[in-house]
């Protein structure tokens, strides 16, 4: 008898829920999830995309055509379109050289990052050591230290040990406030992989440096490689750090553009293919990479 009475009170309870309107503020809500929502952020994308065309553009024009137009003249006088400023840029030692300072600060920087902090977030993750929790609070600490209060205490040090000026001490300098960052993303995705699987790895044999490159690197992955998206992208496009730790012979590209834009009058045709250059070169490692940063961000917030 109760259980008549409860199954005639939920099928009571379903059908006054069904009976219920939708509000007006769920009707809007869910017209926005059609075609016409679609088309906005289509809109919107296409919008962002109009610098980075237009400097593309503006790139393959010869200086005289830039002062007389915009670059969209292009659109209706394509014959405009030439990759002299490209041979230019390329004739020009400064901006190459630069090019190069760029990838030798910027690779090992990610590098040591990826390597350190993934060793140091599985530590703290599977680790047991004295004091394992203290320590990563001191890590996580770090992440609210200003990257500006540490730039005149390290200039003095690395004066003091003779870093200061080259590229191994801009290097170190992305390295150190890189880890804490590293160190706090790697730990918590690793802290998520079952324990089970873990056991069973070291029950097969498997010391802790094995237990890490076959078992924890491999599902890492997608961390992994949204942590090199992030400090890669934040290395190549440093200004702040570079201005400071570098001289004329080791500066990167950021440095090399904001000195040539001093003479913007006259060089406009070395800056606007060198800018596309500088932007290009991480646009092209965040889509190569762009299947594995979902993932990991996906991954992240499904945890």
């Amino acid at each position: 008898m109760t259980a008549t009475v409860e199954g005639i009170g939920k099928e009571a309870s379903a059908g006054a829920a069904a009976r219920v309107r939708p509000s007006l503020g769920s009707k809007i809500v869910g017209s926005l999830g059609g075609g016409l929502v679609r088309f906005f952020l289509v809109l919107v994308g296409l919008f962002w995309l109009v610098p980075t065309v237009g400097l593309l553009l503006s790139s393959l024009r010869t200086p005289e055509d830039m002062s007389a137009s915009g670059w969209w003249t292009v659109l209706s006088k394509p014959s405009q379109l030439t990759l002299g400023s490209y041979q230019k840029l390329l004739e020009n030692g400064d901006i190459t050289h630069s090019l190069l300072n760029t990838v030798l600060i910027t690779v090992p920087a990610t590098v040591l990052v990826v390597v350190i902090g993934s060793l140091a977030g599985y530590a703290f993750a599977w680790m047991e050591f004295p004091g394992r929790d203290w320590w990563f609070l001191g890590v996580v600490s770090l992440l609210v230290v200003p990257v500006q209060v540490a730039l005149i205490p390290i200039a003095e040090l690395f004066g003091k040990v003779g870093l200061f000026g080259s590229i191994l001490g801009v290097i170190l300098f992305h390295v150190g406030f890189g880890l804490p960052f590293a160190v706090f993303l790697l730990r918590n995705f690793f802290a998520e992989i079952p324990r089970e699987l873990l056991e069973a790895a070291r029950l097969d044999g498997a010391g802790e440096l094995r237990l890490f490159a076959r078992v924890v690197m491999p599902l890492g992955g997608p961390a992994i490689a949204s942590l090199g998206i992030f400090q890669f992208l934040w290395v190549w496009n440093d200004l702040l750090v570079a201005l400071v730790f570098t001289k004329s012979g080791s500066q990167p590209i950021t440095v090399a553009l904001q000195t040539q834009v001093r003479q913007f009058g006259n060089n406009i045709d070395v800056l606007a293919p060198g800018a596309f250059l500088s932007m290009a070169v991480p646009l092209a490692v965040f889509f190569a990479f762009q299947r594995q940063f979902v993932s990991g961000v996906m991954a992240g917030a499904v945890k």
